[in-house]
Formats: structure tokens, C-alpha cells, sequence
């Protein structure tokens, strides 16, 4: 069993938890995720990890609370246990100093662009964060991407603080204002890692997304998590969860994770 060392409130829907698993602690890059059950009777849950502490043996996730098992998880407090926590998953991060590296995150993608920032910052790179949220009180980490960020910049859709838009607004008017962006890396909701794509392709800019569709086994034997990429069948477990953004199909994508959302709707009822 996996013991619950941290719950926390980050926003009005999201949890930032702090569980003990010290062989994913001691083996987690950038980029990868792990896979959680909270019973023994639970979904297998993909989860981003937003941190890690090799020392404290602890991985931490940013939950939302949007189903009957994510209900369930935000639910546990210190001390209390998770059955499974399977990791890390995924594929590593490529890391270089690219040059000026853009993050973009959104929802629970503000803790999913930490490792990455963290580790281009490492690498040398100059490193921009925009962070969008729907309004005041949506967003959370800052204190993260300060330490990592040269700069750090705040969205809300309403303009109740910040800047009013999307991140991907910001970063449009940055590079019509000719600022040199050598990568981007986008954490969010499909929707907005596939307008940010759809932006940077005409200027060419390398644009990874972390692709999270409906996940079973994590090891690429179920198959549930396919993708299209590049027109190539993908598993995001295996292959990802970071693809080329300009090569994705975002309308399967978002078909696929649509599935079973009245299931999960009658099942929270």
C-alpha cells in the first residue's frame, strides 16, 4: 500500500496530492506519469507527475475531481492509503538547450509543466511560462514557476487577474512582435494543446503536447490509449505521453476521451 502523506486544495475542483512511492520518486524524469488506484476495486488512472522528492520517497498529482475514482482519491487524507501507484510511465523528455523554451499550462497542466520547466531550465534554456486559468483563484504553483521561469505570465479567460485571454493569445502576439521561441511545450486540456499546435506550425516552431486519452494497462498491451500521429497509430503510454503537437489527429483524440463521458456522469450520480 501506498500511504497519502499530503492533500491539498489548489483550486475550487483540484487537489494537489502528495503520495509515498519511493521507486517512482527515485526513477521519475520529465514528461512521465503513473498510473493509480485508490482500491483494489478502482479505475487504472493516468496521472501526470508534477513533482517528485527522491529523498522523502513522494510523487505528487494534480487531481480534478471529475468522476467517481477522482472523487474517491481527493476524498483520502495523510496517513490514509492508495492501493497501486505503477510508475514512472512513459517516455523521457528529449533535453537540450534548445535556446528560449515556451510552457504552456492550463487545469491540471499547471503542475504538469513544472518537471518540464525545471528541467530546460537545467539545460540552459530561457524559459517563458504562460499559465491560463477560466478566472481569480484558478491558478496555483506560482511560487514553482518562479523558481524556474524567466519570466512568468498569468491568463484569465474573464481578466479578473492577469492578463485577459488564453496563454496561446499571449504567445501569438510575442511572436508577431518577432520574439524567438525555439520550443514549446503544452499541458492542458486537448483543446487548447490543439489551437496552440494549430498557432506555432506556420512559424515552424518544434510544439510537444502531452496527449492524455483513456488509459488501461499503461504498458502498451491493451491498446485502450491509441492515437494518430504523423498518420502512425500511437500508444501515449509507451510512445508518449509528449508527441509532436503539428502531427496529431485532435479530433479522434477528443472522440476517443469522449467515449464514455455519460457512463461516468450516471455513475457520479
Amino acid at each position: 500500500m501506498f500511504r497519502v502523506l499530503g492533500n491539498r486544495k489548489v483550486t475550487p475542483n483540484a487537489h494537489e496530492m502528495i503520495v509515498e512511492a519511493p521507486e517512482v520518486a527515485r526513477k521519475a524524469q520529465a514528461g512521465q506519469f503513473a498510473l493509480l488506484m485508490v482500491n483494489e476495486h478502482s479505475e487504472r488512472i493516468p496521472y501526470t507527475l508534477s513533482d517528485w522528492d527522491k529523498e522523502a520517497g513522494s510523487v505528487t498529482f494534480i487531481v480534478l475531481e471529475v468522476g467517481k475514482s477522482t472523487s474517491d482519491f481527493v476524498r483520502l487524507q495523510p496517513g490514509d492509503e492508495v492501493a497501486h501507484v505503477t510508475g514512472p510511465l512513459g517516455m523521457p523528455l528529449e533535453v537540450d538547450n534548445f535556446g528560449t523554451v515556451a510552457l504552456i499550462g492550463g487545469c491540471y497542466g499547471l503542475g504538469g509543466v513544472v518537471p518540464v520547466g525545471r528541467t530546460m531550465k537545467a539545460a540552459g534554456n530561457r524559459v517563458i511560462t504562460f499559465v491560463e486559468a477560466r478566472m481569480e483563484g484558478m491558478h496555483y504553483y506560482l511560487d514553482k514557476y518562479e523558481s524556474f521561469s524567466d519570466e512568468v505570465v498569468q491568463t484569465t479567460t474573464d481578466g479578473s487577474n492577469g492578463i485577459k485571454g488564453h496563454g496561446v493569445d499571449i504567445l501569438e502576439a510575442r511572436l508577431k512582435e518577432g520574439v524567438q521561441v525555439d520550443r514549446v511545450f503544452a499541458v492542458g486540456c486537448p483543446f487548447m494543446m490543439m489551437i496552440t499546435a494549430q498557432l506555432t506550425q506556420p512559424y515552424e516552431i518544434k510544439t510537444f503536447a502531452a496527449l492524455n486519452p483513456i488509459m488501461l494497462d499503461g504498458t502498451g498491451m491493451c491498446g485502450a490509449c491509441r492515437c494518430t500521429v504523423g498518420e502512425e497509430t500511437k500508444f501515449a503510454c509507451v510512445d508518449g505521453p509528449f508527441f509532436d503537437a503539428h502531427l496529431v489527429d485532435w479530433h479522434e483524440l477528443r472522440d476517443r476521451r469522449a467515449a464514455y463521458i455519460r457512463i461516468e456522469r450516471d455513475v457520479c450520480k
